[in-house]
């Protein structure tokens, strides 16, 4: 409410001056001030939130010319607003956006995204760790930090080791294990089968990418340059056959949710585990011994994989703040957000949200990881700053299309349909 407050009381006090659609000009309080009119992500109970209102304190304190105009949003009530505000042409400078179907497409259709890359200092950020988002190489937002990797093989050494293995390199040598890992009354790989998200976020989006050898394959598939029965696809979900007939993925995998997942992981009842990253931190909590010898990885080499995505990994482009093309269009406004965003992203700021796990890893150039993070966590900076991100399914395949595939996927890993029949289905719907 102060914010608003104070916006209104800014727009009283300037007079002619129209803060809507592309005809605006520099926008200035009656003290001289720059405004940049954004919209941020958080409330007044969340950590998010409140590190904004911290943030943006500290900067005006420190550049008493640059007013931070904001509106506070969180969850749906943020994506409603954007919708609105969009459709009345009440464009903000900056906001809280991504790139994909939910974060970025209404800026998007609504002709607001705008390519930061000649504004980024490749000094400050390391521009190998911030991904295209446009079909020629553009950058529509700083993301707060590298990729959200959604393919990840959590791998328990110590386990390994005790069975008298190495860390499998190979799908072949992980084929090799399962005898062992049998007779122990272990799982090799474990998988939350029964969540139809798991099959697609977490596994199909890195094994078709390496099937392909296009990180994009997703996406094109969605744009009609590819097809989902092209015989690549059906050969990628026929791989969810061949991993479960090899012993690798349980028979049971269907049966196994989300927390039974991560609970056989930390209890020692599996070799390894395939989730998303954000799991560290659980595995971190509940069993520090199986975090400590837990290494992240990429899906070992797969059976028919090209070498242009060997070792790649599914990753969802982070959400970040970016201009707006509106914003952009005046010089002044466009100067004061860089500079509050190359505050918003400092060291400080990114170190702290390294820590607090809001962020994979950080986009910095020159980054050093502070000693205190957990080992695991230092396992996941890793991994995010050297593996090869690729199009995370369901991060634009929507609706009936990507609920038949995860539906699909599960009937695979159960005998229930085939690859065909499920490629069909998808690419059906897809068209449809």
């Amino acid at each position: 409410m102060r914010r608003i407050a104070m916006f209104a009381i800014a727009l009283l006090a300037v007079a002619g001056l129209v803060f809507a659609g592309g005809d605006q000009e520099a926008a200035s309080s009656g003290s001289g001030k720059v405004v940049v009119n954004t919209m941020a992500y958080g409330n007044n109970s969340n950590a998010e939130g409140v590190n904004w209102q911290r943030i943006v304190d500290e900067f005006e304190a420190a550049n008493p010319n640059i007013d931070i105009q904001y509106e506070l949003l969180y969850d749906e009530a943020y994506h409603q607003k954007v919708t609105a505000r969009l459709a009345a042409n009440d464009v903000p400078d900056l906001a809280y956006m991504g790139a994909d179907a939910r974060w970025g497409a209404p800026w998007k259709e609504a002709g607001q995204q705008v390519d930061h890359t000649p504004w980024i200092d490749p000094a400050y950020y390391d521009m190998n760790l911030i991904p295209p988002m446009g079909p020629n190489g553009e950058i529509y937002e700083i993301p707060l930090g590298t990729s959200n990797i959604t393919t990840v093989l959590f791998v328990n050494e110590a386990l390994i080791n005790d069975l008298g293995y190495e860390v499998p390199s190979t799908y072949q040598e992980w084929v090799a294990l399962v005898p062992a890992a049998r007779e122990a009354g272990l799982d090799v790989w474990s998988i939350d089968g029964a969540d139809g998200w798991a099959w697609g976020s977490c596994f199909m989006s890195a094994v078709i990418a390496r099937m392909s050898g296009d990180p994009q394959w997703v996406s094109k598939a969605v744009a009609g340059q590819n097809s989902f029965t092209d015989k690549v696809f059906v050969d990628s979900l026929a791989f969810i056959d061949r991993a479960v007939s090899d012993g690798v993925l349980s028979e049971n995998a269907v049966l196994v949710d989300y927390g039974q997942n991560i609970a056989n992981y930390a209890n020692g009842q599996a070799l390894a585990m395939i989730q998303g990253q954000w799991v560290a931190g659980d595995i971190a909590t509940s069993s520090p011994e199986v975090a400590e010898n837990t290494l992240l990885l990429p899906l070992p080499k797969l059976p028919g994989e090209k070498a242009a995505t060997a070792g790649s990994v599914a990753a969802a482009i982070q959400v970040g703040y970016g201009l707006t093309k509106d914003g952009a269009s005046d010089p002044a406004v466009r100067d004061a957000a860089l500079k509050f965003l190359r505050y918003f992203y400092s060291h400080e700021e990114t170190t702290q949200r390294l820590l607090d796990g809001a962020i994979v890893a950080p986009i910095l150039k020159d980054f050093v990881v502070p000693d205190e993070l957990a080992t695991i966590n230092k396992q996941k900076v890793q991994l995010a700053q050297t593996a090869l991100n690729t199009d995370v399914i369901d991060a634009f395949l929507a609706g009936a299309a990507n609920d038949a595939l995860n539906a699909g996927m599960q009937k695979i890993a159960s005998g229930a349909s085939t690859p065909q029949a499920v490629a069909q289905e998808v690419q059906g719907l897809l068209n449809n």
